[in-house]
């Protein structure tokens, strides 16, 4: 019997100090994530890190809580009932940080009698420290505790046709409304090093702009690729002027080179060059949460307009809409009939 697995990124169980500093820490220690010799790792999350960061994280987490929970838990669990009424499969949920595990969700398909899985993570993009570490993660809970089942994942989908088509469209009505001189489509950020480690051919990727315009199968891998095809892919579609679109990456860890522009960067300098009128799209996730909720919707327009921004919209993920769910059923549903998956 067939079933699917969607995974999302995972939330702490509340605001709290208490309970971020788990979730951080499992987050924080996992070898895709930060990876360096799991010695050093340990004394950058467990000697320095976790000493002051799960307080200012839950002070975060606290600012964009919702009376039911964690924004991206409950968005993923609507999109996931969503999906429910729309496929004979059974559907279930899990995260790869936190409590609602991997290995749970797993055992709620088996013991619905599914023994064939599309796996299906919640990132358009392929990158070590989200696509990846989930795959990796849900292939050892399947070899530790279901050898029996047969797992297949879906690939990225940032250059899906009907993918970019209901993000675009999302993108357009939020844009319909509001005169904009710029927008920004900003991506979360990854070490540089992380692209070099993920280029199967370990020569292709240079990080300057133009490895990204040349084919090669290490664009399959490629975070920063997918990333700026699947801009070019929706400003074509909306048909945006060039010069009025740009890419960016948010969230970094200090005394490391990462993906650039940061956007923290971007919101001193758009004002400085006349742009004063922002719309920032957060398309590296396909729900909010605290990076989209707190870093972009909150921090982001403060420090928009402190650098002299006027008017700054955040325009939210595809979340639990409608279109996005047919999509996604599409997909499942052809994979359960012909075992095709999309393109």
């Amino acid at each position: 019997m067939k079933g699917v697995l969607l995974v999302n990124l995972g939330s702490p169980d509340s605001p709290t100090a208490k309970d971020v500093k788990p979730y951080l820490d499992e987050f924080l220690m996992d070898e895709r994530v930060i990876d360096t010799p799991k010695w050093l790792r340990n004394i950058i999350v467990r000697g320095i890190i976790l000493q002051t960061r799960p307080k200012k994280s839950a002070e975060a987490y606290a600012k964009i809580w919702w009376k039911e929970g964690s924004p991206l838990i409950v968005l993923s669990e609507r999109f996931t009932e969503k999906l429910r009424k729309q496929t004979q499969m059974p559907v279930a949920l899990g995260m790869r940080y936190g409590s609602m595990t991997i290995k749970n969700a797993l055992q709620e398909l088996k013991d619905k009698g599914v023994d064939e899985v599309l796996l299906v993570p919640l990132y358009p993009h392929y990158a070590m420290s989200s696509y990846e570490t989930v795959v990796v993660k849900t292939m050892e809970e399947k070899e530790a505790h279901f050898p029996e089942m047969n797992i297949t994942t879906l690939p990225a989908f940032y250059d899906n046709e009907d993918f970019i088509r209901v993000l675009s469209e999302s993108i357009a009505a939020e844009l319909n409304d509001f005169d904009y001189d710029h927008v920004l489509f900003s991506y979360h950020g990854i070490p540089e090093r992380h692209i070099r480690k993920s280029d199967p051919t370990k020569f292709h990727c240079k990080i300057d702009g133009s490895c990204c315009s040349t084919n090669s199968v290490a664009h399959h891998t490629c975070y920063r690729h997918q990333c700026y095809k699947m801009t070019e892919l929706v400003r074509s579609y909306l048909k945006l002027p060039n010069d009025k679109v740009s890419v960016s990456f948010q969230s970094r860890l200090p005394n490391d080179p990462w993906l650039k522009p940061y956007t923290d960067f971007e919101f001193e300098r758009f004002p400085k060059e006349g742009k004063k009128k922002l719309a920032v799209i957060t398309p590296a996730f396909v729900s909010d949460c605290l990076e989209t909720l707190e870093e972009i919707a909150m921090e982001g327009k403060h420090q928009f307009q402190e650098a002299g921004g006027e008017d700054y919209k955040h325009i939210p993920c595809l979340n639990d809409s409608d279109s996005w769910v047919n999509v996604m059923a599409s997909w499942v549903n052809n994979w359960e009939k012909s075992g095709v998956l999309p393109k």
